[in-house]
């Protein structure tokens, strides 16, 4: 018995990620392509964030707070990705119980300032449009940076408590992870402990952090939506809702993924549908939200141009 397993009265102090596919053909493949996806990610984030800095013009709240998603979303692809890229390279799948535990902590402590943030973010285009007059007052520096602080305190809490709550469960074996990291509903099926208390705790978090955000953004939009229906030009509709529809499409992927991913806690045991979800979550998702929030923003497109040209 390991110093993990003394440390937890558990059996088992490794496990093993049986990843995308146990074909040794196919991890080339896949090596390769998820290490683009990696690479385009890293690369588009950043050149969001670096468009936001040197441009005058994006130095306003929405921008502040999508260049806080492009870093959580930088975050978020490199606790999964760098990971599997080594096991595609290595016969040797094992994750040690103390770095599983730690991907958990950090790819909760981020998912979870993301939603926050999103609805911070639609809280933000609520009140551009619907009370542009008082928009700066409410809106203020020391807010915005009070949004982004808190949205990180109310994420570490969430994190924090559903890993310590993992820590406590004893798990005898067997040690086989069918996903490519290790996450909260494949860890509960291996536990030979009672997970009650676990599941009661991830409810709340769902409630917390995923229910009562996504009502929040769906109530800021509706009262967008009615705002903008009072527009009488067509050419101030379309304006209003484009800075809408970046946003809306971002927040659709993620709680969509998000909802697919904790909502089959009951099942027997875990799928390639888990996986692709989880592909979604943490790589399609960050990958996509740059190329989503330049597509039909004029400013973000001119700020890139300067970035990649140098001019």
């Amino acid at each position: 018995m390991g110093p993990g397993a003394s440390a937890n009265d558990s059996c088992v102090t490794t496990f093993v990620l049986l990843g995308l596919t146990e074909t040794p053909a196919l991890r080339p493949i896949l090596f390769v392509i998820f290490l683009l996806a990696y690479v385009v990610t890293i690369g588009g984030n950043f050149s969001i964030l670096a468009a936001i800095l040197i441009e005058p013009k994006l130095h306003t709240p929405m921008y502040f707070f999508l260049g806080n998603l492009s870093m959580l979303d930088v975050g978020c692809i490199s606790v999964t990705v760098p990971a599997m890229l080594k096991h595609f390279l290595s016969n040797d799948r094992h994750i040690p119980y103390g770095a599983c535990l730690s991907q958990l902590f950090f790819f909760h402590l981020l998912a979870g300032a993301d939603c926050f943030l999103l609805t911070v973010m639609a809280y933000d285009r609520y009140l551009a449009i619907c009370h542009p007059l008082t928009y700066n007052t409410h809106m203020s520096w020391r807010i915005q940076k009070a949004s982004v602080c808190l949205s990180c305190v109310f994420s570490f809490s969430n994190a924090l408590t559903q890993t310590v709550a993992l820590s406590t469960l004893k798990f005898c074996g067997p040690n086989i992870i069918n996903h490519f990291y290790c996450d909260l509903p494949q860890l509960f099926q291996l536990s030979c402990s009672s997970i009650q208390l676990n599941e009661q705790l991830l409810f709340v978090a769902a409630a917390f952090m995923g229910v009562v955000p996504l009502a929040l953004i769906t109530v800021s939009y509706g009262h967008v939506a009615a705002a903008v229906l009072r527009i009488r030009s067509a050419e101030g509709r379309k304006k209003a809702f484009s800075t809408c529809s970046s946003h809306l499409t971002v927040v659709g992927i993620f709680y969509g993924t998000g909802v697919f991913s904790y909502m089959r806690l009951g099942s027997v045991e875990s799928s390639d549908k888990d996986k692709g979800i989880g592909i979604l979550n943490t790589v399609i998702s960050p990958m996509l939200n740059p190329l989503i929030y330049s597509l039909r923003n004029p400013d973000v497109q001119g700020a890139l141009r300067k970035v990649l040209t140098g001019r």
